[in-house]
């Protein structure tokens, strides 16, 4: 009798345990806030939890002078509204942005898109055009003549085959509107092309493996164009291996963005944020790329004219 009794304590026990909220590790939140402040414009300060231990006791308030009956009393101020929780806030505009469940909260499924690696431009800051985006005050090369130069190469893959990825990157661009791109080996391109790790002279460094991939600048003066690959990540010519990318599918996803092009919701669009693995043999561009580009540079008259199919899916690979 007394070891059933004490199974059936040990069985309450659990049972409080494990129905008690299980809060979320402090990592995650650390995750969340740093994902929120690169791609969702996130100002925020976590609170300190020792702060009103740290203040001094107040003061008492002396005692108000008696007022006289004919004195009207002042009229109590309003109370200020509420700071708004940024961090729900920005929880919020992520979770839309990639077709999640809108709750503000830091669940599981927000937090895997989190830790998925994807491009290095912010999601936001951007306008929208149906689900495609252009980079905020429509800024586009104002030649179809462009220039590209390679300035150093990842010890990943042959000069050759990084050559040819590049290449092929760019064709993608070039097969649905007027732009041509001609390749330098010395001075400054239209777009430079570099790989780096960590602080690479820009001041946006690299976070290390698996997490941001590259970035690349919209098309202004000076660094406009300009596409940075962190090579602390390994880039392949094709070959979909684990904790791999292929350098064919992220050059071709920044060059949008050094054509002008933000980020799409679309998943399965080439400007889709985070990076999926795609056959290159078989990669062709959604129509909401194709939507984007044109809207810029307009279409490629000379070649066979690619329209955008308006009923065109696409299944995220995962």
């Amino acid at each position: 009798m007394r070891i059933h009794r004490q199974l059936g304590f040990l069985a309450s026990l659990v049972l409080v345990i494990h129905a008690g909220p299980i809060p979320k590790p402090v990592v995650d939140y650390g995750i969340a806030e740093n994902y929120l402040k690169s791609f969702y414009n996130l100002e925020y300060n976590r609170p300190d939890p020792s702060f009103e231990a740290k203040q001094p006791e107040p003061e008492p308030k002396p005692k108000p002078e008696l007022e006289s009956e004919s004195e009207p009393k002042p009229e109590p101020k309003p109370k200020p509204e509420p700071e708004p929780d940024r961090l729900t806030e920005k929880l919020k505009e992520m979770q839309k942005f990639f077709r999640l469940k809108v709750t503000g909260k830091l669940d599981k499924e927000t937090l895997a898109v989190m830790k998925k690696p994807r491009c290095g431009v912010p999601d936001v800051a951007a306008y929208s055009y149906s689900s495609f985006s252009i980079v905020k005050g429509s800024p586009k090369w104002q030649t179809n003549k462009l220039t590209y130069r390679i300035v150093n190469y990842t010890p990943d893959m042959s000069k050759e085959k990084v050559d040819d990825s590049i290449k092929r990157a760019l064709k993608v661009w070039a097969d649905v509107t007027p732009l041509t791109f001609t390749p330098i080996d010395r001075g400054t391109a239209d777009i430079m092309i570099s790989f780096g790790t960590r602080n690479h002279g820009d001041g946006l460094p690299f976070d290390g493996p698996h997490g941001t991939l590259a970035h690349a600048y919209a098309p202004t003066s000076g660094i406009g164009g300009d596409a940075h690959f962190d090579d602390d990540e390994v880039f392949t010519f094709s070959s979909p291996r684990a904790k791999c990318y292929v350098l064919f599918l992220v050059a071709a996803h920044e060059f949008g963005h050094s054509l002008g092009l933000s980020h799409s919701d679309v998943p399965g669009a080439l400007m889709f944020p985070i990076y999926s693995f795609i056959d290159p043999g078989s990669f062709s561009l959604a129509s909401d790329d194709i939507s984007g580009i044109q809207s810029l540079y307009g279409p490629n008259r000379v070649r066979t004219l690619i329209q955008p199919d308006p009923n065109w899916q696409m299944d995220l690979q995962q």
